[in-house]
């Protein structure tokens, strides 16, 4: 079963159209040396469309012309090893990280601990609305001196 698919003209080939049909008209009121010069290069220019269009290449063709290394059985590990490393730095890096981070939190923590067991008020003080605003106050007081 064919499935062809009817061709709709875009608003930019029609305009093409329109504009070839101007240039057909001015063509007409050219000299004979000016028509033979265009129409050699038409016939130029179809050849060159029609060799270009026809060119095929094989992987290694393509490959080579990339600047891609093809993989020789020889290079083969080295080049899956070289692919492996990165991986492995990355997950290396991002495990420092998050244990850094898990390191600096519990520091942070046990640092807030320390303090609230050091301090000769409760830790219920610290709930308390009015406390706040007082140490909110003496803050302030503080740092207008």
């Amino acid at each position: 079963m064919k499935h062809t698919t009817a061709y709709t003209p875009t608003a930019s080939d029609l305009m093409g159209r329109k504009i070839a049909a101007q240039l057909d008209l001015a063509s007409n009121q050219l000299g004979h040396d000016i028509s033979e010069r265009l129409r050699a290069a038409r016939t130029r220019a179809a050849a060159a469309r029609r060799q270009e269009a026809f060119q095929t290449q094989t992987a290694s063709q393509l490959q080579n012309q990339n600047g891609v290394l093809a993989a020789t059985p020889r290079f083969k590990f080295w080049n899956s090893l070289a692919s492996f490393v990165p991986l492995m730095a990355l997950v290396v890096g991002l495990f420092v990280i998050q244990s850094f981070h898990t390191d600096q939190r519990a520091f942070e923590l046990a640092e807030v601990d320390s303090a609230l067991l050091i301090d000769d008020l409760p830790p219920t003080a610290y709930v308390d609305s009015g406390f706040l605003q007082f140490l909110k106050l003496q803050t302030q007081d503080s740092t207008e001196k």
